[in-house]
């Protein structure tokens, strides 16, 4: 695959985090950790904060975070100028969050999905690039929107 993927969970999402770190690591990825670094309880916002700014930075690094859901890191993440992170918790949406709407973040539910399965849909995401034509207008449009409307 050879991407510079950069990783981010809280603590319900751990364990996933570091098998997908593995998984990343094996299939030639760069694997940036930016935490949480165990289960002790914590807040999602900084591990959130840290990978979408990340992202945001340096186009040319995917995110993957991982909480309970995916939606409170979804949520945070979106929150960053140039960031669209999207929640897939199956192979189709994976494909299409990459596809039609060139997701720089994926966000995975450790509750809500075993492991396994999280592999595949990060290689079903990973493996699609973005289209172009009315997809990449689309696109457009939600940056002239960042553009007027955040900070």
């Amino acid at each position: 695959m050879g991407k510079t993927i950069v990783v981010g969970s809280d603590h319900a999402g751990y364990p996933m985090k570091r098998f997908l770190m593995e998984k990343l690591t094996e299939a030639g990825c760069t694997v940036e950790d930016k935490g949480t670094y165990d289960e002790v309880s914590c807040n999602t916002q900084p591990y959130a904060q840290a990978v979408a700014e990340e992202i945001a930075a340096h186009g040319e690094k995917l995110g993957i975070l991982v909480c309970g859901t995916g939606a409170a890191m979804c949520i945070m993440a979106n929150k960053v100028k140039g960031v669209r992170a999207v929640i897939a918790h199956d192979l189709f949406t994976a494909q299409m969050i990459r596809t039609h709407n060139d997701a720089n973040v994926l966000c995975l539910g450790q509750r809500i999905i075993a492991n396994g399965m999280a592999w595949e849909i990060v290689r079903t995401w990973l493996s699609h690039e973005p289209l172009g034509g009315k997809y990449a207008d689309r696109r457009k449009s939600i940056a002239l929107y960042e553009e007027a409307h955040m900070n």
